[in-house]
């Protein structure tokens, strides 16, 4: 086979090249997302939500928008003195030159039983990312104050956390993903060139989707969290490498049967291309349903999400095929494929597996749907009511010690009152209701000078402190009460937010987004198949046990988060952002495992297709599902529960997928089913002749 010497060399030569700038130019957006990453709260909070509306509400009741930090004394000798109260008064007023400090600090004020004394300080909500540095500078000023401990805790000293969590996300979190893959592959393939060029085609997608990202979340159209950022980090990097290995392996069972390197290829890229490029829309329509979603989380991870896998898919059907051609079989030096060994790109553990299957299918597929039940039955002891502010952090936070001590010494919601805003005209029954509501401590409105309640545009605003920790079951029950006492008042357009009741409004969102999304999400992925496969039972088949798998992801996840780590909860978002990746990425190896079923089934027969598709796909498919829960792993290296939870039940629900449902399940389904999984497909009606055909056969030996 030849081709012209422009299509031999140019075309590839052009493209690595187009690829090397791409990245060159490109690629320090990935350090710099996080100079447009935002890390509020209130960029995570439904949008309609009436704590939302408060937050927003409160900004015109403060001259400058602010946010509070609260500084926490406790007395080493277990009573304050009035030297440590007025030590501490000085202490507050000295941190009026402290940059992004501003207005004039609380009294301090002394808890009732006598051993610790609190005081507030406004911060400018435009801290950012100097906000460690800021509760630095307040701690060290308080810490004058002799005899006692000092915390600072508060919305100032969460994001303080929050932006310590992720800094260094750019570097840390990067090299501990490429340098986990690049040892799997090395491992797995004893190459050396096609792991670094798999994760050079990885590393110049992210550049890609980093830079498209930054431009609009510059433009204020994406919204990027550090979580955002890190999850694109990883879904890039684990979707680059899994087509990547897809194409890298069907080239060199091509290259067994070639001795040019480019009709390899170009056969490699055509067989391949379908199955790939259906995975990447399934992962991108499921991050695109996130559109649908009333958190703003939820929606902002959608895009940039779907933009990584697209630029993923890109490289991957690009720069990876190009650089195949000019390497050739060197790429998988030192153990190059050649045409006197067709065989080489099988294995034997997986041809033994294909034997097991075709001798006991019904057996396998019942022994696995057992294990997928059981695990499933724990599903419903996963709580995801929200993680506590104790649970936030992995490890030890200082917002996290700083609550514990106001929680110690004074009324549990302290520190995170309930904010109320309403008609100033009905300012009194408010407040009367609010103090008779079962659960509040104490209730308070903002005053303006001269003691009076401050009114803007003829609202009022009132804090109402409650006795029970504002991130426990009691205190959430405490603002229901509140809300239905509260939205009872005629006249008083009465809002209750704040801390708690943004935590109901948030779980809130969260149960009305996996009703209306899953299904979306099932639908477009029934879609997908259902057009790749040319078949209306595989599809419903292959979801199913996808879906099977995830529910049995989460009863394991259950037990383990309980009884390992510790988590009284999880983040109402887990379940969604779960299903998503675990029902589209576990869809990707039925989707590569079958596509080739098929291929083998049209030459072979529905039974010889499925176990030849399972022999020559069980290495790559099997090494792409660990690499890429390798790959989810790494989220572990940042300091948040959040983050760990998405990263377990990933990992955990990708190997699942990869080891007991596509290597067992699945093919053992098939095979036991046979043709009629195809309805209503060509291999459908090939299955029914040939059943015919045997019976006619069988019927003539009969009368012979």
């Amino acid at each position: 086979m030849s081709a012209p010497r422009a299509v031999r060399w140019i075309i590839p030569v052009a493209l690595v090249l187009v690829w090397l700038a791409i990245g060159g130019a490109l690629g320090p957006y990935a350090g710099k997302l996080s100079e447009v990453a935002t890390n509020e709260q209130s960029s995570f909070l439904p949008s309609s939500a009436e704590s939302t509306r408060v937050l927003q509400g409160q900004a015109a009741f403060q001259q400058s928008s602010t946010i509070p930090a609260i500084v926490v004394w406790e007395a080493r000798d277990g009573s304050v003195s009035p030297d440590q109260r007025a030590g501490a008064g000085r202490a507050l007023a000295s941190l009026q030159d402290v940059p992004y400090v501003t207005g004039t600090p609380s009294p301090v004020v002394p808890s009732r039983d006598g051993a610790a004394m609190s005081g507030v300080v406004q911060v400018r909500s435009d801290v950012g990312e100097q906000a460690p540095d800021v509760v630095d500078r307040i701690r060290g000023a308080a810490e004058r104050v002799p005899g006692t401990g000092v915390h600072v805790g508060g919305p100032v000293a969460i994001q303080a956390d929050f932006s310590e969590s992720f800094a260094g996300i750019d570097t840390m979190l990067l090299l501990v993903a490429v340098s986990v893959v690049l040892l799997i592959l090395l491992l797995v393939y004893r190459s050396v060139l096609l792991p670094l060029v798999i994760i050079m085609g990885a590393v110049f997608a992210l550049g890609l989707a980093s830079a498209i990202a930054y431009l609009l979340a510059d433009q204020d159209i994406v919204t990027v969290s550090g979580q955002v950022q890190g999850i694109l980090f990883i879904l890039v990097i684990g979707a680059s490498t899994d087509y990547g290995l897809l194409l890298s392996a069907r080239f060199r069972e091509e290259l067994a049967g070639e001795t040019d390197p480019l009709p390899a290829v170009l056969t490699a890229w055509r067989r391949s291309a379908g199955a790939i490029v259906a995975s990447g829309s399934t992962v991108v329509f499921g991050l695109l349903a996130l559109l649908l979603s009333e958190l703003s989380s939820n929606r902002a991870l959608g895009p940039v999400g779907a933009i990584g896998i697209g630029c993923a898919l890109l490289s991957a059907l690009t720069f990876l095929p190009a650089v195949l051609v000019l390497l050739g079989r060197a790429a998988y030096w030192p153990t190059r494929p050649h045409p006197d060994r067709p065989g080489s790109a099988r294995h034997g553990v997986w041809e033994r597996v294909a034997g097991l299957l075709d001798r006991h299918p019904r057996r396998i597929w019942a022994s696995c749907l057992i294990l997928l039940i059981a695990g499933a039955a724990f599903m419903p002891q996963l709580r995801t009511g929200g993680v506590p502010l104790s649970e936030t952090f992995v490890g030890e936070a200082q917002s996290v010690q700083a609550q514990n001590a106001i929680d110690e010494h004074f009324p549990g919601g302290a520190g995170n009152p309930a904010i109320v805003l309403t008609d100033a005209s009905e300012l009194r029954p408010v407040i009367s209701a609010a103090q008779n509501t079962e659960g509040v401590s104490g209730v308070r409105p903002r005053t303006a000078e001269g003691g009076r309640p401050q009114v803007v545009d003829g609202r009022a605003l009132v804090e109402v402190t409650l006795s029970a920790g504002a991130d426990s079951d009691a205190a959430r029950q405490t603002v229901e009460r509140l809300r239905g006492e509260l939205h009872g008042i005629a006249g008083a357009g009465a809002l209750v937010g704040g801390y708690t009741a943004q935590q109901i409004d948030v779980q809130d969102a969260a149960d009305r987004d996996r009703t209306v999304i899953i299904p979306v999400v099932l639908a477009i992925i029934l879609v997908i198949l259902t057009a790749l496969l040319r078949s209306l039972l595989m599809p419903v088949l292959l979801v199913a046990t996808v879906v099977l798998s995830y529910l049995a992801t989460l009863g394991v996840a259950a037990l383990v988060f309980q009884y390992v780590f510790g988590f009284s909860a999880t983040d109402p978002s887990v379940v969604l952002y779960a299903f998503v990746f675990l029902v589209a990425l576990g869809v990707d190896y039925n989707i590569f495992l079958m596509t080739r079923a098929r291929e083998e089934s049209l030459r072979h027969g529905v039974r010889s297709g499925v176990l030849r598709g399972l022999t020559v796909t069980g290495g790559v498919i099997t090494s792409a599902g660990v690499v890429l829960a390798a790959t989810f792993a790494a989220l572990v290296v940042l300091p948040l529960s959040f983050l760990l939870q998405i990263a377990f039940i990933v990992a955990f629900g990708v190997l699942l997928d990869t080891l007991l449902v596509r290597s067992l399940l699945v093919p053992a389904l098939v095979r036991d089913a046979g043709p009629i999984v195809w309805w209503p497909s060509v291999l459908y009606r090939r299955g029914r002749e040939a059943k015919q055909v045997r019976e006619f056969e069988g019927r003539v030996r009969v009368g012979r």
